[in-house]
């Protein structure tokens, strides 16, 4: 039957009960704008595109539909696999300049290397591009053939790349290396299926339980899958201690546990999170927190608690629906009330006190609120210029061409200095005060540079984290008192 054939039907049939009734409400309307509407009315796009996301809009920004397009989108997007070139750039406004190349991955393959710029791609040229538009250019070079005009540093002439894409290698523990003697530094970029697999093996090269501290570092983590979250959590907890809970109202509740024949690491724990750390990310970081097994540092987390659920529908159709919530085992929500009221807080989102494993007090009422709540420092207009400019790369690619440079590599007040005419000739001229204020700030960034060119940008991660405020605070509180200590009453 015709799908206007079909509603024309409901519409005149006499409803019997309260759902029939609103529905003929929606019939109603479109059997009207269908025969007396200036122009054509299209069912799909007053369904798809009008009435069913309208419907959904009134819960929450995360329960969408899928239109037949889309919902086959959804389903590619499942089976796809990461590809790229195997390179990591610095973007900045109009330019993109290489920092490492990985391998045998195509961009080492075509010869990209360390402090090349790309002008160009598919004829593109990127100076006229602003912040986003390079990105997005970047994503969708990604996916297919493409042709990169390059500069090299000390050589005034471009040469041509082409490039094809290949299945990329991206594991979810990215970074892990030792801050101090016996405390180690590891990163979650996302959870996925063997994450949880991931940090153990890597704990275990970094010093297993033989390490003396660790700062796990949660932040910009935007979440993933909730059993690899909990396989991490189980890294830390006893056996048989609730890592979340989730609930809903046509969800049967459920608690997530500990396995009985876990056996944790124990060493004192630092947990970093940020407005970024989402979903996942939060699971882990709740459960550690009411546990009293890790001390939280940063930024209140983002908030992100729903269980959602895709159903398939008819007409090659479905829908992401919101079904449940995420809570921690002391029984807060990870969701936070969104603005706009969609979602129900008063049964979503309890807010209030609730109480750690040992007595010590949480807040309810969405995310994670840290132990220690410390920001990011703000940005001077001196460190905004030499980071946008590029300038400091520029110049750590021209030297790192022209000598030699060792893993014990330091920068000299001589090459401050060179920094300094360098910086002149392009017009950036500080004043005495504002050098010598930043200088410690400068040495540390141009550092970080010259390594992650020469070396690759792990080697520079470890230089950036040793001027990282979080960092240096979770390393002081892993190196000293370590685990969180139990209030007296």
């Amino acid at each position: 039957m015709p799908f206007l054939a079909f509603l024309m039907l409901l519409a005149a049939d006499d409803p019997g009960d309260a759902l029939a009734r609103e529905l003929k409400k929606v019939v109603d309307v479109f059997v009207t704008v269908d025969r007396e509407a200036a122009d054509p009315v299209s069912p799909d796009a007053a369904f798809y595109q009008g009435a069913i996301p309208g419907m959904l809009r009134s819960l929450d920004p995360h329960s969408v539909f899928f239109d037949p397009g889309q919902f086959e989108q959804l389903k590619q997007m499942e089976k796809s696999e990461r590809k790229g070139f195997g390179s990591i750039v610095s973007v900045l406004p109009g330019r993109v300049i290489v920092l490492q190349t990985m391998t045998g991955t195509p961009s080492a393959k075509a010869g990209l290397s360390a402090s090349d710029e790309i002008l160009a791609i598919n004829g593109i040229a990127l100076a006229r591009l602003e912040f986003e538009q390079l990105v997005q250019l970047l994503t969708e070079a990604r996916q297919q053939q493409a042709v990169l005009d390059v500069r090299r540093p000390g050589n005034a002439r471009l040469f041509r790349l082409t490039l094809t894409p290949e299945l990329v290698d991206s594991p979810s523990v990215d970074r892990a290396f030792m801050l101090t003697r016996g405390v180690a530094y590891l990163r979650i970029a996302s959870f996925e299926g063997p994450t949880g697999k991931l940090v153990k093996e890597t704990i275990q090269k970094l010093g297993g339980e033989s390490l003396k501290g660790l700062v796990l570092d949660l932040r910009n983590n935007p979440g993933g899958v909730a059993q690899a979250a909990a396989e991490t959590a189980s890294l830390f907890l006893e056996p048989e201690q609730v890592i979340f809970s989730i609930k809903g109202r046509n969800t049967k509740a459920e608690e997530v546990r500990v396995p009985k024949i876990s056996r944790p690491y124990t060493f004192p724990l630092a947990v970093l999170v940020n407005g970024k750390s989402a979903s996942a990310s939060e699971i882990v970081t709740g459960a550690l927190q009411d546990h009293d097994r890790a001390t939280i540092v940063g930024e209140p987390s983002y908030g992100k608690g729903l269980v959602q659920q895709v159903y398939t529908l008819s007409s090659n159709t479905g829908v992401a629906l919101t079904t449940a919530y995420y809570y921690t085992p002391s029984g807060r929500s990870i969701q936070k009330p969104l603005h706009g009221g969609h979602l129900d807080v008063t049964t979503s989102t309890p807010q209030g006190s609730f109480r750690t494993d040992s007595g010590r007090e949480v807040r309810g009422g969405g995310g994670i609120q840290p132990d220690e709540v410390i920001f990011q420092p703000a940005v001077s207009r001196l460190q905004m210029v030499l980071d946008a400019s590029g300038t400091l790369t520029t110049f750590a690619g021209e030297y790192v061409q022209s000598h030699e440079i060792k893993e014990d590599f330091e920068v000299t007040p001589a090459m401050l200095d060179e920094l300094q005419v360098f910086l002149s000739a392009r017009d950036i001229r500080p004043g005495v005060g504002d050098w010598l204020s930043h200088r410690e700030w400068i040495q540390s960034r141009l550092k970080q540079e010259i390594l992650n060119l020469k070396f690759g940008v792990a080697k520079g991660d470890e230089v950036e984290m040793q001027r990282d405020p979080v960092v240096q605070r979770a390393l002081k509180v892993v190196g000293g008192a370590g685990r969180m200590q139990r209030p007296a009453f």
